[in-house]
Formats: structure tokens, sequence, C-alpha cells
């Protein structure tokens, strides 16, 4: 064994070293966080185990369209709402929201995945 090699595995295992995660783990994302500003949009992407944008602002009557971008499949479960049906990869859905109000919504499948669409007068 070269020296060199010889040093760093006498020195990972001096210092309890672990092999490294593996980088196809997913690390769920956080939801919106509570001060997150709505932004003025009809659409959400989700990718990358989250909604993005994670927090919108539409006028009631408007219609959000949520498309998938992730080789997972996803939903979109709206609180008072029916649950979407899995979406598959470029799926996607849509709903409209006729009354004002905040509708938090989630993944059902992955239930860390949240996100928030706040909905002004028309």
């Amino acid at each position: 064994m070269p020296l060199a090699a010889l040093g760093a595995a006498l020195a990972l295992a001096a210092c309890g070293g672990s092999p490294s995660p593996s980088p196809t783990a997913v690390t769920p994302s956080p939801g919106p966080s509570p001060a997150a500003s709505p932004v003025a949009a009809t659409s959400v992407s989700i990718a990358n185990f989250a909604f993005s944008p994670a927090a919108i602002t539409v006028r009631a009557g408007a219609t959000v369209t949520w498309t998938n971008q992730d080789e997972d499949a996803h939903t979109v479960a709206i609180t008072g709402a029916a649950t979407s049906q899995p979406l598959q990869n470029g799926d996607t859905y849509t709903h409209t929201f006729a009354a004002p109000g905040t509708y938090s919504y989630i993944c059902s499948i992955h239930p860390y995945m949240r996100g928030v669409v706040v909905v002004t007068a028309g």
C-alpha cells in the first residue's frame, strides 16, 4: 500500500470516519416558512421533492397548474379538496380556487412536501 494511502486510512480510522452518505439519497426539503411571501403565479413545478414556488398568490377564480418534473410520483392534496391522482413525470394537475382564503397543500406520498396558495378577492 503506498505510504500516502496508508496515512489517509490511518487518519480516517483515528477520526472515527465513516463512509459519506450515498449521493442518491433523498433529503427531505422543508416546507415553506411561515414568513415566506407568496409569489403571484398560477403554475407550480414539482422538482427535487419540493413545490416551487412553495407559496403563491392568485385571485379568486384562478386556476393553478402543478407540473411534476420529478422521476418519482407526487400528489397535490389541498385542504378541503379531493387529492389528485399520483402524477408521473410530465403529468399536470389543475385546481380552480373559487373563494378567497389560504389553502395549504401537501404531497400525500411525501408529506414533508408542503405548499400554500393564498387566494385574494377577485
